[in-house]
């Protein structure tokens, strides 16, 4: 019996637990004040609900579907884009699901359909995954992407794959630390840090890590930059990788700010990261597709990023927003290139 407990605590208890920590630490929301957050809003009525139409586009399911060559992005909704590039269907955080949310039917609810559906899809070659949150992260979503094609490669933060062996048994899964290279044919895919965070259960904080991904092709340059606070992490991105063609940058789900800043960006601090990333071009994600994640309206961040272009001095071409299902090229040829 000795000899059995010794075993088990060897296993367990004092084995160490690894948890990840941000290149650049800083603070994080404590208990009491997610319930001071959570009584404000209650009081408040927040969040209040959108006054525009954000209802999808219909996609060009020819383009998306046949890839004549042109390096595209797709925006499915929050941080699902369908990027085709070097010739392969590339996915980033599915989520196709009602609910942001552990449980289903409760949480953060989709205010529309997805702007391409799931079956719609091309046959997905990678999927990318940026962190664990249930935004980012959709269980039933991932399921069925491996159902429908088991080659599909599903590139995860470290310490991601045991959930995937858990949950979605059989999938193809490589998991990457930061500044790590996927290649696969002539493309080149680095995992790269952010400041953010990871948890999905009640004991997992930082157990696996986070992070966004940079896709390099002969041909085109582009940035996902998954979930984000500010920090000195965005020019060492552009000091490394960088320039971009294209970047897919949050600029939703940021109030109240004393609570959000250090994990989400507000469109003020998207354009730092614009900046700080050297992209050419910014596509805005991460907004207008879950009710509830935060306190604004699912229409305020496009226009709280217009009025930051306007005190920076950015034109509206240089960082945008698109449509739930529009698509956008990822170079832009310029006259003489």
């Amino acid at each position: 019996m000795r000899a059995l407990l010794r075993s088990f605590f060897r296993r367990t208890s004092l084995r160490p637990i690894l948890r990840f920590t941000n290149r650049h630490p800083h603070g994080r929301p404590t208990l009491a004040d997610l319930l001071r957050w959570n009584r404000q809003r209650r009081s408040l009525d927040l969040p209040k609900p959108p006054k525009a139409d954000l209802s999808p586009v219909t996609p060009d399911l020819g383009r998306i579907r046949t890839n004549q060559g042109e390096a595209l992005a797709t925006w499915i909704g929050h941080s699902t884009l369908l990027v085709r590039m070097a010739g392969l269907a590339i996915l980033t955080d599915p989520h196709f699901g009602t609910h942001a949310s552990p449980f289903p039917g409760f949480g953060p609810r989709r205010w529309q359909n997805p702007g391409v559906a799931l079956e719609e899809l091309p046959d997905i070659d990678i999927v990318l995954i940026s962190h664990n949150h249930y935004d980012h992260l959709d269980l039933p979503s991932v399921r069925k992407l491996a159902t429908r094609r088991p080659q599909t490669l599903f590139a995860v933060p470290q310490g991601l794959q045991a959930w995937f062996a858990a949950h979605v048994p059989g999938a193809m899964v490589q998991a990457m630390s930061w500044d790590e290279c996927l290649r696969v044919g002539t493309l080149e895919i680095f995992f790269v840090a952010v400041q953010h965070w990871s948890k999905r259960g009640l004991w997992d904080t930082d157990r696996s890590l986070w992070g966004g991904f940079v896709l390099l092709s002969p041909d085109a340059r582009f940035l996902f930059a998954g979930d984000l606070g500010y920090s000195p992490a965005c020019r060492e991105i552009g000091e490394s990788y960088g320039p971009f063609d294209l970047a897919a940058i949050p600029i939703g789900a940021y109030e109240p700010r004393w609570f959000m800043r250090n994990q989400h960006v507000n469109p003020e601090e998207a354009l730092l990261v614009h900046k700080d990333v050297l992209a050419r071009r910014s596509l805005g994600i991460h907004w207008g597709t879950f009710h509830g994640i935060t306190d604004e309206a699912l229409d305020q961040p496009p226009k709280d990023l217009a009025l930051a272009r306007e005190n920076a001095g950015v034109l509206e071409e240089e960082f945008f927003v698109i449509r739930h299902g529009e698509s956008v090229r990822i170079r832009e040829e310029k006259s003489g290139e």
